[in-house]
């Protein structure tokens, strides 16, 4: 055992000593989350499994949070490059929602979001939080940047976990514990904006967990058991065959320059510390972090 815990300590600093507190975030980039942590990966120069980690944002030592934030950042479960990949739109199940300048790792928003999953940045620098299963959560939740804390909106949403703007259809998708929803904008020039619900769709399975674009105007949808493709015109699920048989996906991306998919899988309870590839049996991984999601810089 104690030889366990010393080689996941060697590992860990071996990615840690590559970080660069200056990295920036470019096409093609990984941005995982995982425990109270952000951080930046350059696939290629990723050797072997071990991580090529070029940029770290870590909640316990960043300064300009509120004290009473750093309880509430243990447990990051969403990390959404945004903004032309100049800033980093963090969730986290012990209760909060942040927006991170990559460059300044300066926090320029925050919020308390009972168990969130997920989240989306909408026209006019407004964000959609997913929040799940909490007695104050449940919901999906409207904020503005530059008014942290200040709720605008809300819906019931159960177990909310995936929050994405489609700027095609000019439509927020979520997904809940069986269902996939729409909706439009309203009232967006206004103080009080809200959401409109448009339409509604039952998972072919329950649990849904990530939801993401995939590819040719889809959606990738994971749920406890099996992993969709949504087809936004035709509004129809079928299953993705790269992941069939898979169980517990996490988080789920398309990597436009790959033609690949890069994925997590809950192999120890809710966590995992590898990123997987579909197309091969490359893997990179992050000893000594829980890792939860990871996300493809576009």
């Amino acid at each position: 055992m104690i030889k366990i815990i010393i080689s996941s300590a060697i590992l860990l600093l071996t990615w840690a000593l590559k970080t660069n507190a200056q990295g920036t975030l470019e096409n093609g980039h990984y941005v995982a989350c995982g425990d109270s942590k952000v951080l930046i990966i350059d696939p290629e120069k990723s050797t072997g499994p071990m991580a090529a980690v070029i940029w770290e944002w870590d909640a316990q030592v960043a300064a300009d949070i509120p004290v009473e934030y750093k309880k509430l950042l243990l447990s990051l479960d969403e990390c959404k490059p945004v903004l032309n990949n100049s800033k980093i739109l963090v969730c986290s199940s012990s209760g909060a929602t942040l927006l991170i300048d990559v460059k300044t790792k300066a926090v320029e928003f925050y919020a308390k979001t009972p168990m969130a999953h997920s989240a989306a940045l909408l026209p006019g620098g407004r964000i959609a939080v997913a929040n799940s299963t909490h007695k104050n959560g449940n919901s999906l939740e409207l904020y503005e940047i530059g008014k942290s804390e200040m709720r605008l909106y809300s819906d019931t949403l159960y177990s909310g976990h995936g929050a994405l703007w489609d700027e095609p259809s000019k439509r927020l998708y979520v997904l809940g514990y069986n269902r996939l929803k729409a909706y439009t904008l309203e009232n967006w020039d206004t103080e009080t904006p809200s959401l409109r619900l448009e339409n509604t769709w039952l998972l072919p399975n329950a649990g849904g967990h990530d939801l993401s674009y995939g590819k040719d105007r889809t959606l990738l949808v994971t749920v406890h058991h099996s992993t969709y493709n949504f087809d936004i015109a035709t509004e129809q699920f079928t299953e993705f065959a790269p992941l069939q048989g898979k169980e517990n996906i996490k988080s789920l991306n398309y990597n436009t320059q790959e033609n690949d998919y890069i994925y997590t899988i809950a192999e120890e309870s809710w966590w995992t510390e590898n990123i997987y590839h579909t197309q091969s049996d490359k893997t990179i991984s992050l000893p000594g972090l829980r890792l939860y999601k990871v996300r493809i810089a576009h």
